[in-house]
């Protein structure tokens, strides 16, 4: 086994192989766009941290992919959480959940397509970090907000149970 095939089995289990938790395509496809946006008292939802994940997915893919990698200090992490609240109606809750699905499908493919030398490689401007450690890191990062998300639909669904 490979870095390659590791990544790749991690990446899947985040988004759409079932393995030791529910992944995040199955928990998502039920859900509307009223219950994805619903807020618990800190102000967190479903929709924010899907947000989240699909805007540091896409930045590390975008440094894999291009090799440039700056190290962006304007980037406010709790930014990265926002739902617009003008937005909130099935049609952009889909394309949110098309942007997941892609962002997840473009690693998918970018792994697939890499010499196993590219993943051995040290980034220098971010602490000699070897790409595959990166990746893994982003790996666990999915599955604890993913974690975070099934907790959230639980509580959702607990509500709504108690209301019929």
């Amino acid at each position: 086994m490979n870095y390659k095939s590791i990544l790749l089995d991690q990446l899947n289990a985040c988004y759409n192989d079932k393995s030791w938790f529910i992944p995040l395509h199955e928990i998502l496809i039920d859900l509307n766009a009223t219950q994805a946006a619903w807020e618990t008292e800190s102000k967190q939802s479903i929709w924010s941290i899907v947000n989240h994940l699909i805007f540091w997915n896409e930045t590390w893919l975008g440094r894999y992919n291009t090799e440039q990698f700056e190290l962006n200090s304007s980037i406010n992490n709790d930014d990265t959480f926002f739902v617009n609240p003008h937005s909130i109606n099935d049609l952009e809750w889909k394309k949110t959940l098309q942007r997941l699905e892609s962002v997840f499908y473009s690693w998918n493919r970018a792994l697939e397509e890499s010499a196993d030398l590219k993943l051995i490689s040290e980034i220098p401007s971010y602490f000699n970090a070897p790409w595959w450690g990166v990746v893994s890191n982003l790996c666990i990062h999915n599955a604890y907000h993913i974690g975070q998300i099934m907790l959230l639909k639980k509580q959702l669904l607990s509500l709504s149970q108690e209301n019929d």
